[in-house]
């Protein structure tokens, strides 16, 4: 009787170490990991290539990646946060240094023929970095927002002079998600964008950049501690920002710059810059409701769609699996989202409710723009599709972060919900 009981204590202190683990969001993102399998092996069914199969590989790896993580308390990250920063900011440099360049950007270390990129990777170190700062000092005093930028902005600054544009807007939008939640004024996230929206609004269209600069006016005043000044000096820095958008603009590399500006009007260059998203558009509307069936699309099969199996997945989706296939590729994000909404809500304190929040921010960010630049609603930029698109760095980053999400949702208060 006695061993059996040693037994059952055993199973039970076993079990319980999963008991917390939100299986719903696991199996979310495993189903993501198998379907991206699927079309990336449709995409290049007639190239002979198999990324498919490296693809459902590398998820297997950081599936198990994810499932440790899960089990380790993510409360030791903040004791190794500097660490990680520091161990972030110096792969970074490794690549400006020794990194392997393509399409006009250095972005990948090889090592042992595997080609790793720490820009990816280094979404995670900001997250951790940022919720740890946070954590102990929240984002509503404006010391504590001007902290968290200036840890951010190294690097941000880093990767964007790779040139990896798309990486440094999600980093972007994983500090403005963070910041907002760790309680930062609304009105500084805007002032923090309005320089952007300046930019561009100047360089477009003058009249509109006057009534931009008022409203970003009256928001300084409302919301800084220095009324007048804050406000005079918001509209003069949105005034500089339209003459340093010249600037900005020269450093960009001509490829960036198409992408930049073609999905306004891709017919201006069809068979250059605007290639990729008129035949990503004619593979989406060719889908219709119902799609032309796996493996049967036309733009797809005969590769008309360069990059389909990595930022173009979606127009595949588009494509074969019609209106319905996109729907519940969105449904099936809704819910991933949603699960990370709860998770940060149920959290036991701010450490873990800010890593929640930045990992929702990444994916969101992500999904968005990565749809939005297949159906021309959005510039080129890059940015994958989560878990679908192949892309082995970007694919273990994935793992890693929801691996930390569940390690926050595994430890966190017992709670009914």
């Amino acid at each position: 009787m006695f061993q059996k009981s040693v037994i059952g204590f055993r199973w039970k202190s076993r079990i319980a170490v999963w008991q917390q683990v939100d299986w719903l969001l696991l199996a979310v993102t495993v189903g993501l990991t198998v379907f991206g399998g699927v079309m990336i092996r449709s995409a290049e069914l007639n190239q002979g290539l198999t990324d498919w199969w490296q693809h459902w590989l590398i998820g297997a790896i950081g599936l198990a990646i994810a499932l440790f993580i899960s089990r380790s308390r993510y409360e030791n990250l903040l004791e190794w946060h500097w660490i990680i920063y520091g161990l972030t900011n110096l792969s970074l440099i490794a690549v400006i240094v020794i990194g392997s360049s393509a399409k006009g950007a250095q972005r990948w270390i090889s090592i042992g023929g595997f080609n790793l990129q720490p820009s990816e990777f280094a979404k995670v170190g900001v997250m951790i970095t940022l919720a740890a700062i946070l954590h102990t000092h929240t984002a509503s005093t404006l010391p504590a927002f001007g902290k968290a930028l200036a840890i951010t902005a190294v690097p941000w600054l880093l990767v964007f002079i790779q040139p990896d544009l798309g990486t440094s807007l999600v980093f972007g939008a994983i500090t403005l998600g963070m910041l907002y939640w760790a309680n930062a004024n609304p009105g500084w996230l805007l002032l923090l964008v309005s320089p952007i929206v300046s930019a561009i609004l100047f360089n477009v269209f003058l009249p509109s950049w006057f009534i931009w600069a008022v409203i970003v006016g009256a928001v300084a005043w409302f919301s800084l501690p220095w009324s007048w000044y804050g406000a005079v000096g918001a509209v003069i820095a949105n005034f500089a920002s339209g003459e340093l958008g010249h600037i900005f603009w020269g450093l960009l590399k001509d490829y960036q710059k198409d992408r930049l500006i073609l999905f306004l009007d891709p017919q201006k260059d069809p068979l250059g810059g605007g290639y990729h998203l008129i035949q990503s558009r004619i593979a989406i509307g060719a889908g219709g409701f119902w799609g032309k069936g796996l493996n049967q699309g036309s733009q797809t099969q005969l590769n008309f769609i360069p990059e389909q199996h990595t930022d173009f997945i979606f127009s595949a989706i588009g494509e074969e699996l019609g209106f319905i296939g996109c729907l519940a590729v969105l449904l099936v994000f809704w819910l991933l989202c949603w699960r990370l909404i709860i998770i940060a809500q149920t959290s036991k304190e701010n450490f873990g409710s800010l890593l929640a929040i930045g990992v929702l921010s990444m994916i969101v960010f992500q999904v968005i723009v990565n749809i939005g630049m297949t159906i021309g609603l959005a510039p080129v930029t890059g940015i994958p599709l989560p878990w679908v698109s192949y892309g082995r760095s970007a694919l273990l980053t994935n793992f890693i972060a929801i691996g930390i999400v569940e390690s926050v949702a595994n430890y966190r208060h017992r709670l009914k919900f």
